[in-house]
């Protein structure tokens, strides 16, 4: 009688050469489109009078980090109190107003999500 058994060893890398390797870690090129393309998509839902709160999401957030930060004193009030009343705001029928980031999400989630798939070579 034969022996039929099979030995096999296997190694798995460490977590953060893994998540390196696919461009998924903090400072990597899927976190830098991640952060970019929220910026981004966010642009046409952040309140705007004068345009300072907008901006301070670009010249706030290290691309990269994971993080986007709006750094006005404001920031924080507009985003959990806004009512939208300008212009463009959502009584108006635009876009802009409060929680602009979880309102931006249903809409550009996808095409978010696609362009990763594309930076990390998934399906």
């Amino acid at each position: 009688m034969s022996d039929d058994r099979v030995k096999v060893k296997l190694e798995i890398l460490p977590e953060n050469l893994l998540l390196a390797k696919r461009s998924l870690g903090k400072g990597g090129k899927a976190q830098i489109f991640v952060d970019s393309e929220v910026l981004r998509c966010c642009d046409s839902y952040v309140p705007l009078r004068r345009g300072p709160l907008k901006r301070s999401g670009t010249t706030a957030t290290v691309k990269g980090s994971g993080m986007v930060h709006y750094n006005t004193p404001y920031a924080r009030l507009n985003y959990y109190s806004n009512k939208g009343n300008g212009k463009e705001g959502m009584n108006k029928g635009g876009k802009r107003g409060r929680l602009w980031f979880e309102r931006m999400k249903p809409d550009h989630k996808d095409s978010i999500l696609n362009g990763v798939k594309k930076i990390v070579r998934s399906k």
